[in-house]
């Protein structure tokens, strides 16, 4: 088990020492985290590794995940959906069940810790449900700017039962809530599989394992199969691409525990993609495999971002950890960890053209991105690591628990 020491030679003693401090004051203490899948997506990756490293410094945390039905999670993907700009018909039913799974689970987990953090809108209303003794969170990872109005009308109703708002981007914060707005901007764990050194032996045998080639430069994209990530628009970007220059799409996207389209979507991807796949220049990848993820970001001439919506994006920051050149859109919190011409290169993600030239562009000339890649690496281990979010929750528990 990794303990907060050990990243000790990544951020620094400083880093480190300030950490210990602020869990002083939090000594026994209790958070507890509540979200809706222990596998899958940035959510369950970011908790996996803060929950474990905070109750190694002494701040008893605790992590439950809602017992969420198929119905459920068909319903919180079309709210995830429509909380991003979607229609939706909502309808007496999805409510109804949405608040019978909620109330449900609130039968099988007592808490009386002294902070709750409740993340995203699948558990939201589990606060109507509980005798409130203590503060209560609300962290949405999601992208707010534009709520579909009746939808977020409804979720309002619970939402003001909060003490407090986290959010990625200023961008999201809503001037139509009462309540405390605070930003955190997600992190990644620079120690575990999908981020950590590797040797070039193991690299070699994954890519064996998988049967991926490296005969041509690698275009790599990795994202669950979801509309906003645009997967479709990948495989229309690689076309103009391959028409120019002999190169490989990869496209690597597990499926989400509470993301019931994914199937969907790949079946979608792959019906477009059909012709090149069967060639070998499209490979799809489904496989939950952190150790993959790692490798394909590591040996990727070039990595992509075409997402049409995204809260942050910590596929980004994974990519930007490992030193790569990154094309990504302009879109969400994306601007966060890109800086154009910088950290990596922003684009409009229509802009079919212009993302495909770019590409061209690295394969070509690689030098200068690889320069650019050191710059978003650096970025990445100033802003973007666990380590930083650690400090961020310690400072906020503070200021609510007495």
């Amino acid at each position: 088990m990794k303990k907060i020491i050990d990243y000790r030679t990544i951020v620094g003693d400083k880093v480190i020492s300030d950490i210990y401090q602020k869990a002083g004051a939090l000594r026994k203490k209790r958070i507890i985290n509540i979200n809706s899948t222990y596998a899958g997506g940035g959510v369950a990756e970011i908790l996996g590794s803060l929950v474990p490293l905070m109750n190694d410094v002494g701040v008893q945390a605790d992590w439950r995940i809602i017992r969420g039905t198929p119905d459920l999670f068909n319903i919180t993907k079309k709210f995830h959906n429509a909380l991003q700009g979607d229609n939706i018909n909502l309808s007496r039913i999805k409510k109804e069940l949405y608040l019978q799974a909620n109330e449900s689970f609130s039968q099988y987990a007592y808490i009386d810790q002294d902070c709750v953090i409740v993340h995203d809108p699948q558990p939201l209303p589990l606060i109507q449900y509980y005798c409130k003794q203590q503060p209560w969170v609300w962290r949405c990872h999601i992208d707010l700017s534009r709520p579909n109005n009746e939808l977020w009308d409804f979720l309002k109703n619970y939402i003001l039962q909060y003490d407090k708002i986290i959010l990625s981007s200023k961008d999201y914060v809503r001037a139509d809530i009462p309540i405390d707005q605070v930003l955190f901007q997600p992190v990644i764990d620079p120690l575990t599989a999908k981020n950590k050194h590797l040797k070039d032996v193991d690299v070699h045998k994954y890519l064996k394992k998988f049967k991926i080639p490296t005969d041509k430069p690698l275009i790599v994209q990795i994202s669950r199969f979801d509309k906003w990530k645009d997967p479709i628009g990948v495989i229309e970007v690689f076309k103009k691409v391959k028409k120019k220059i002999d190169c490989r799409l990869v496209y690597c996207g597990g499926m989400a525990g509470d993301d019931p389209e994914g199937i969907i979507i790949y079946e979608q991807v792959k019906k477009r993609a059909n012709n090149a796949i069967s060639s070998g220049d499209v490979l799809l990848i489904t496989h939950e495999n952190n150790i993959l993820v790692n490798i394909l970001q590591r040996v990727a001439a070039v990595i992509l971002q075409k997402s049409l919506r995204e809260g942050f994006g910590l596929t980004i920051t994974e990519a930007l950890w490992k030193g790569k050149p990154v094309i990504a859109s302009n879109v969400g919190g994306i601007p966060l960890q890109i800086k154009d011409n910088e950290t990596g290169l922003l684009a409009d993600p229509k802009d079919y053209d212009y993302i495909a030239d770019r590409i061209i562009e690295i394969i070509k000339n690689p030098e200068p991105y690889e320069k650019m890649g050191k710059v978003g690496r650096e970025y990445v281990r100033e802003h973007f690591l666990v380590t930083r979010l650690i400090e961020d929750y310690f400072d906020l528990a503070a200021k609510m628990v007495h």
